[in-house]
């Protein structure tokens, strides 16, 4: 080996030897901006689960309160059944318009309304940019048989 080679990388080494810390430092940013993006991105990917079971829920209160005969527990039943297969525990507020489904005519139009409080989603709110007191909504519309 001659001098030169040596010395070449000894300087090689000594000059990468300073930029250890700046390397740490630079990967702990991207890090966490990565981080961020991944969690934000799983946390709004559960509100549209959320949401897309809303509307699913809805429409089966309304199938479910179109059928002569149907009162509104019919309504209430339906739908909390189609939550909990789809794991979403939390309270869920079911309106009808009108009021009594029993009472409604036949053609008349059947409004089931769904609140859906979000509270944490997956507990990720540090990430995510979903308001902790968010509350999800649909309508399903359906005429009476």
């Amino acid at each position: 080996m001659n001098i030169k080679t040596t010395k070449r990388r000894r300087h090689l080494f000594e000059k990468h030897l300073g930029r250890r810390g700046s390397a740490t430092l630079e990967l702990g940013i991207t890090l966490m901006v990565l981080l961020y993006i991944t969690f934000g991105s799983i946390d709004w990917g559960y509100y549209l689960y959320t949401k897309n079971q809303l509307v699913g829920a809805a429409r089966e209160g309304a199938r479910a309160g179109i059928i002569s005969g149907a009162t509104n527990t019919d309504v209430s039943t339906a739908v909390t059944n189609v939550l909990n297969l789809a794991g979403l525990k939390n309270t869920c507020t079911v309106t009808t318009s009108p009021a009594s489904i029993s009472a409604a005519t036949s053609g008349t139009a059947i409004s089931i309304t769904l609140n859906y409080n979000w509270g944490n989603g997956l507990g990720l709110s540090f990430f995510s940019r979903i308001p902790v007191n968010k509350t999800v909504s649909t309508v399903a519309v359906m005429r009476k048989e």
